[in-house]
């Protein structure tokens, strides 16, 4: 019976495995063969002496990256990967690979990202590569399994809509039959509706889509949203949700995740709560101290503010108290001081990993800040709708999948952390 590399140990005595050629190595009287799966590594030593001349034939046929299948004797050393080896009684080539490759899986050859990523199919069998998409896979499961845990329902939103979630260009229009339609930028509208449906807390993971001309290693236009929406709460009471959501996550990564967090050498420090909360007036001024292009009341945080922000901070923050003209239409005004909204940012020390606020609940004032936008509220009647029969009053937020695992293991590019990446450059693979 075949087996998982990871459960080959010298007490199996003999074993089965299929996997790839990682590496090949001929010392003459001897050869060695790194066969590779999913959960790691294992050598194959075939002693010439020792082994019949099929086994032999077929080796000297073997390309790197071939599928194989070996069955044989396992046994202890010291100085193989595992510290153990398998002495192959039968060595059969599944599927031969085509030489030159088109980039080194064993990484002994750096490629360029474009490389890599033309090839994704052969980057994605680098076991960085994959700890890298096994951690994700954890981030998403930790998400899911905390906000269950906190009474949340999963919800799925449309992705083709008829209007802007927040107006704007920043939309790839598609042809949907005789109408206009767009792919969304956010699931904000629906998951408001849901407050109105008595759904009270829900959350989704999802696609959305901006088209924003941007050539950055920390934009993308096709990303992974987590969105949360909760009723009867103000923007405190989510951010204190978003901070126990992320050391929640961290601590599962750290917990689950140990052999893929070697594999990148990442020590994964956990975040500690609270995090601190930052007025955006008081941001400005931490920025203007270093950065040469000064900001002023209005402005929004440029790359260069956010760095230095989080270098001042040091550490996972809200940014908060924004100004209402700046932030959307939905975000709640303070009473007292409507200049300000109850908006927030949450932000890695590198960049910003998460947006929020209170929303509107009140349909006239709702309207009023649409139309302020120089929006159309007609555009929004079935958004709009739904404020007119009892809206709780409700906040949320969306947090970016990507830049979470990007900053978690210190990516050096968000296409890092998507398999199959869409930019203004690339629609394939």
């Amino acid at each position: 019976m075949r087996l998982p590399i990871r459960a080959v140990t010298p007490e199996t005595e003999s074993a089965e495995i299929i996997g790839w050629v990682h590496e090949v190595r001929d010392l003459g009287g001897l050869s060695f063969f790194l066969i590779r799966d999913r959960t790691g590594i294992i050598q194959v030593t075939i002693p010439k002496k020792k082994v019949s001349a099929e086994i032999l034939e077929v080796a000297r046929n073997v390309s790197r990256e071939s599928v194989v299948r070996v069955r044989g004797k396992v046994k202890a050393i010291e100085k193989a990967p595992g510290g153990r080896e398998i002495v192959p009684e039968e060595l059969e080539i599944v599927s031969i690979a085509g030489s030159p490759l088109p980039l080194d899986v064993a990484e002994k050859v750096p490629a360029e990202m474009d490389t890599r990523l033309d090839s994704r199919f052969l980057d994605a069998r680098k076991p960085r590569v994959r700890a890298i998409f096994c951690i994700r896979s954890a981030v998403i499961c930790a998400a899911t399994e905390f906000l269950h845990s906190r009474g949340c329902i999963n919800i799925t939103t449309p992705k083709i809509v008829a209007a802007a979630t927040e107006g704007g260009t920043e939309l790839f229009p598609i042809a949907y039959f005789e109408k206009e339609a767009f792919m969304n930028q956010s699931p904000q509208l629906y998951k408001q509706m849901m407050m109105a449906a008595g759904f009270e807390k829900v959350f989704e993971i999802g696609p959305i889509f901006r088209a924003e001309e941007h050539n950055t290693v920390r934009h993308l236009n096709e990303a992974t949203s987590l969105d949360v929406e909760v009723s009867f709460a103000d923007h405190n009471d989510v951010m204190e949700l978003l901070e126990d959501l992320i050391v929640y996550v961290y601590e599962y990564v750290a917990k689950n995740c140990k052999e893929h967090l070697a594999d990148l050498e990442v020590d994964l420090a956990i975040p500690e709560k609270p995090f601190p909360r930052v007025p955006y007036v008081e941001a400005i001024e931490i920025a203007n101290r270093t950065i040469e292009e000064k900001l002023s009341f209005g402005d929004d945080l440029s790359p260069a503010a956010e760095r230095a922000i989080g270098d001042e901070i040091g550490r996972h923050y809200f940014i908060v108290d924004w100004p209402t003209e700046i932030r959307p239409y939905y975000a709640l005004p303070y009473p007292d001081r409507p200049e300000f909204c109850k908006a927030f940012d949450m932000m890695h020390p590198r960049m910003e990993l998460s947006s929020g606020a209170q929303r509107i609940h009140d349909h006239d004032l709702l309207v009023e800040r649409i139309r302020a936008k120089g929006l159309s509220p007609e555009s929004f009647e079935f958004y709009l709708n739904t404020f007119r029969y009892g809206m709780p009053p409700h906040a949320g937020w969306g947090l970016g999948i990507e830049r979470l695992v990007m900053t978690m293991l210190d990516l050096g590019n968000i296409r890092e952390a998507v398999l199959f990446p869409r930019d203004r450059h690339r629609l394939t693979p």
